[in-house]
């Protein structure tokens, strides 16, 4: 009974140590979580040193591109640390122009150098500092020369990226008030004091489009 029980030992053999590492390396590279010592022996042959081929392993990747490191009591495959800026990617997050921001935007492309307080003056409503910032940080809009009047108030203008985007060569090359009020972008009653109105035609679908897509906002606040 003895020789019989002890019998089934005797036909595991333990497989070579390059290939106990062969081993050990695969499980490390298809695991998604880190794998422990106790977790190698288990799925490895009768025989084997999991611990012994995890030293040698981890020796064998000492200056590669990836290393065999320890994470807590479990061990892994990891991209070596000074590397580690290759797997680095950037992305833009894209969200699209609130209302309050296309209005704002559009008043001052036509009516720049503009004030903060002529833009509430003209949407009949106060602009979010949220509203400004998003604008700036797009680069679409920069600080102008500040008004010589009492307070100074600083005006904005718009930038040359902004006329990159929207594939004008100069402010003057937007559509008419009255087709951005025909489209929605604008409030339909002119502006205090203002009879400005150009004729230019077949130009409201480019600006109501562009308005319209997708431009990177890492800061999005919405109107009150």
């Amino acid at each position: 009974m003895t020789d019989d029980a002890q019998e089934p030992e005797s036909l595991f053999e333990a497989p070579p140590e390059g290939e106990q590492e062969r081993m050990v390396e695969a499980v490390l590279f298809a695991s998604a979580q880190p794998v422990t010592v106790a977790d190698l022996n288990a799925r490895m042959p009768h025989g084997a040193d999991a611990a012994r081929a995890l030293e040698a392993l981890r020796k064998r990747y000492e200056g590669r591109g990836v290393h065999v490191v320890r994470v807590g009591d479990a061990w892994a495959i990891r991209t070596a640390p000074d590397l580690g800026f290759l797997m680095q990617k950037e992305t833009v997050e894209t969200r699209k122009l609130s209302r309050a921001a296309i209005e704002t935007l559009a008043i001052i492309a036509y009516h720049q150098p503009v004030t903060r307080a002529e833009i509430e003056e003209i949407r009949g409503v106060s602009v979010s500092r949220g509203t400004i910032d998003q604008l700036l940080e797009l680069e679409w809009i920069r600080f102008g020369r500040r008004r010589m009047t009492p307070g100074r108030p600083i005006t904005f203008v718009v930038t040359q990226g902004f006329l990159d985007h929207f594939g004008l060569e100069s402010a003057r090359d937007l559509p008419g008030l009255k087709e951005l009020r025909a489209s929605g972008l604008l409030d339909s009653r002119p502006p205090p004091g203002s009879d400005e109105e150009t004729d230019d035609e077949d130009q409201t679908e480019m600006f109501e489009d562009a308005s319209e897509d997708d431009v990177p906002n890492p800061t999005m606040e919405q109107e009150e």
